[in-house]
């Protein structure tokens, strides 16, 4: 008789090691950047080696919360209406934690982490933190409160390098190791052959070769909103049959759509409201313009430079890591958002040098901003931080 084992009579023998329990922690799970991310990520990580938890606070904001439990995440909501009381659920978190046997903690901006550090210190689970944003933007009690907890845990991503720069200016020591790990999409996703059966140029009535500008994000003070409708309402005057598309929503929606009318940009401006597929609207935009003072690397730009749109942006946070001027889109320095209406003006102009930085927009993103290489990377330092008997 062969005593040579089969590969199937193997897999009887060899015991399955059960899943690594990873559990996320976030504020919320609205449509913001960071909370995007969650569920692409999910859909691409090894699900055979690693079961994902998710923890959030505001019952409010939960819009992602379908797209995880489809993608086979568990989801759980700690509800909180307020900094205060996400503090009070550490017990709860550490409870959470006993019961499913976490063993790795990946928290998500400064509230989440600072509760996230005290229940992984608490039960000896090892705490990983991603960081999406300056530290000079955060509110004081928030940077403090994240400064005085950071060195509970055991590693540190930050999404550029500009948020690398910046937690280790103002956070001097060596441990925890911070290390820069750029945010990815799945750029087989967001793709123009793969941009949906709606026909948003067709709802909207907007002329096939009309120059449309766009862009999709919270309406936050950051993403300076009234500056972008000033630069759509001067590029309008310079070229009439451009069109001008914001998705999304947010607390600034009255002093948005307010100057909106200031402006008398009815003709001209739609506000699609908030959207959870996004690809039909990208596919309608030919250039994504944002005008915001600050940033970590937005998603919604990765996004949109996949499906082929030329980014128009200031050089905020970690945008000139994706965008270099004149090569794949437009810079301005931050200080002069206005630039933009010139500088789109003359693009407007030239509709085959607008068509090459659309194309080399989306080579960017394809070869250094995919999600497989951001999964790879998070999957690496999870292994680093695993006990060796749960490494893969």
């Amino acid at each position: 008789m062969d005593t040579t084992l089969s590969a199937f009579a193997r897999k009887q023998v060899v015991p399955q090691q059960e899943p690594v329990q990873v559990l996320h922690i976030i504020k919320s799970l609205g449509r913001g950047g960071a909370e995007v991310l969650l569920p692409e990520s999910l859909n691409q990580h090894d699900k055979q080696h690693y079961h994902f938890h998710y923890i959030y606070f505001l019952p409010w904001k939960n819009q992602v919360v379908p797209e995880l439990q489809a993608a086979g995440g568990t989801v759980v909501c700690m509800s909180a209406s307020n900094n205060a009381q996400i503090m009070l659920q550490v017990r709860k978190i550490m409870q959470y934690i006993r019961r499913h046997r976490i063993q790795l903690i990946h928290c998500h901006l400064p509230w989440a982490g600072i509760v996230g550090r005290i229940a992984g210190r608490l039960t000896g689970v090892p705490v990983v933190y991603t960081e999406h944003n300056k530290w000079e933007r955060y509110h004081r009690l928030t940077y403090l409160m994240n400064k005085w907890s950071f060195s509970t845990q055991q590693q540190v991503i930050a999404v550029s390098g500009e948020v690398a720069n910046s937690i280790r200016k103002h956070y001097k020591k060596d441990h925890p190791r911070v290390q820069v790990v750029q945010n990815g999409i799945d750029t087989d996703k967001y793709t123009s052959r793969k941009a949906g059966s709606r026909d948003i140029r067709r709802e909207l009535d907007i002329a096939p070769k009309a120059p449309v500008i766009g862009i999709a994000c919270v309406f936050r003070a950051q993403k300076r909103l009234t500056h972008w409708l000033e630069i759509a309402h001067a590029l309008h005057l310079q070229h009439p049959d451009t069109r001008f598309i914001i998705v999304g929503d947010g607390v600034l929606h009255h002093e948005v759509h307010e100057k909106a009318r200031d402006l008398n940009m009815e003709a001209y401006l739609h506000f699609a409201g908030l959207q959870t597929e996004m690809r039909p609207w990208l596919h309608a935009m030919d250039i994504f313009m944002m005008s915001s003072e600050f940033e970590g690397l937005p998603i919604a730009l990765l996004e949109a430079m996949s499906m082929g749109c030329m980014p128009a942006c200031t050089a905020a946070g970690g945008i000139p890591e994706v965008v270099v001027d004149n090569e794949n889109g437009i810079l301005v320095p931050v200080e002069h958002p206005l630039q933009l209406a010139d500088r789109l003006a003359a693009f407007l102009r030239q509709p085959a040098q607008l068509a090459a930085r659309r194309q080399a927009a989306r080579d960017t993103v394809v070869n250094h901003f995919s999600m497989k290489k951001m999964v790879g990377q998070l999957e690496n330092i999870y292994e680093q931080l695993l006990p060796k008997n749960n490494r893969l």
